[in-house]
């Protein structure tokens, strides 16, 4: 594990070669709470191939708004600062695992 006086931003994160499946999701969201068992299966399956992130909407207007979030659940995955995947709404754990491996391996 990484440490330093720096505080990582969301540039920093999304800008590296690992891929970063980020979950663009609201407190009072339903769906958002259906994906969140998920998307812990899925980090913790994929350890070091992926970092998952969540941005809470609502905490995070102004990123939300430069991502052009209309809808919550909204997840992007990124890579090296590039958006390469975007689907609003519950994704399954399959899925997730499928878009990760086209990512990685493109």
């Amino acid at each position: 594990m990484q440490t330093s006086n720096k505080k990582e931003t969301f540039k920093d994160i999304i800008n590296g070669p690992t891929p970063v499946l980020v979950d663009f999701f609201a407190e009072w969201c339903g769906p958002c709470k259906m994906m969140a068992p998920a998307l812990k299966d899925f980090a913790s399956e994929m350890g070091d191939r992926v970092r998952v992130l969540k941005i809470d909407v609502d905490k995070n207007p102004a990123v939300a708004q430069e991502y052009k979030i209309q809808g919550v659940p909204t997840l992007i995955m990124f890579q090296n600062g590039e958006a390469k995947w975007r689907q609003s709404g519950v994704v399954q754990k399959k899925q997730l695992e499928h878009v990760l491996n086209q990512v990685t391996n493109s």
